[in-house]
């Protein structure tokens, strides 16, 4: 399997907190022109949860028509709402999404019962290709390997997952768990800096943030593995590990991602959902100079 770099992409708004559809479309051309694998619509870097739900039909509608049909177009399914999670999905697919990811329920950790029961409710009524998303940090609880395997095993829908956790043990028994019985089943990395442990490992590669302001090194990093390139996935390790820096900077760490991307040149509007934090001139002093470390300016 070949190693890919999907993007999560920013989410544009103007000063009233409405979509920017003009900016959106920026966007997206920008990570056509640097070669990503696809586009992860709705993720957590893409604020959806601060948006309606006629805000997020808005942004499907926009970046299915936008990316037409040039690489995937996966659209977070999340909800705190069993409801509102199929009726997004059930959109998603038909508006031409290539597959849905599905976030569990967050704010009340789950046991695993229960985690396994949720997606045995929801996969079923999903129309298309899903995909698992683990994200402990904010869910609350871990969607297991060994759920996960057993999920798998029922539902031919499910082609992947996403595991958002700082350490690569988590992904590495993912990988060894299902990848044996399901060698098609694509296991992603949710942070930037794991995309070579990742593909070593025998996974997918990454979903990660820091291909929206750095398109063309992520996809720098994939024909690199292709061309069997050690000294230059070596090169850009270290300057991903440098850019790893900007999601340290804030909490949310958006406005920073958002910040590089216009220093870099792409003229979209920087506001975040409220209550982001404001970038200071001191903070946005920092920014640039991870970039230039990063060789990146």
């Amino acid at each position: 399997m070949k190693p890919q770099y999907l993007t999560p992409a920013v989410t544009t708004f103007d000063g009233q907190g409405n979509l920017d559809g003009e900016a959106q479309k920026l966007v997206y051309d920008h990570l056509l022109r640097g070669g990503v694998s696809g586009v992860l619509v709705l993720g957590s870097i893409g604020e959806f949860f601060a948006m309606s739900m006629g805000q997020k039909r808005e942004l499907i509608r926009l970046a299915v028509g936008c990316i037409e049909g040039r690489i995937p177009v996966i659209v977070g399914a999340a909800s705190t709402r069993v409801e509102e999670t199929l009726e997004l999905a059930d959109f998603a697919y038909s508006q031409g999404a290539d597959a849905v990811m599905v976030l569990p329920p967050y704010f009340f950790s789950l046991a695993d019962e229960s985690v396994e029961a949720y997606y045995d409710y929801v996969v079923p009524r999903c129309a298309g290709r899903v995909y698992l998303y683990n994200f402990p940090d904010r869910t609350g609880y871990d969607l297991s390997p060994t759920v996960a395997l057993n999920l798998v095993r029922k539902h031919s829908n499910i082609v992947g997952y996403k595991d958002s956790v700082a350490s690569m043990n988590h992904t590495r028994e993912l990988i060894k768990l299902i990848r044996p019985e399901f060698p098609d089943f694509q296991v992603y990395s949710g942070f930037d800096d794991h995309f070579v442990h990742n593909v070593m490992a025998g996974g997918s590669g990454c979903i990660g943030g820091l291909s929206n302001l750095a398109p063309e090194l992520c996809s720098a990093w994939i024909n690199a593995f292709k061309e069997d390139d050690l000294t230059c996935v070596t090169a850009i390790q270290k300057q991903i590990d440098q850019l790893m820096s900007l999601y340290l900077m804030g909490m949310p760490f958006v406005p920073f991602i958002k910040r590089a991307m216009t220093l870099r040149g792409l003229a979209i509007p920087e506001h975040c959902s409220f209550p982001s934090p404001e970038i200071t001139a001191d903070g946005g002093t920092a920014v640039k100079t991870v970039l230039e470390r990063a060789g990146l300016l």
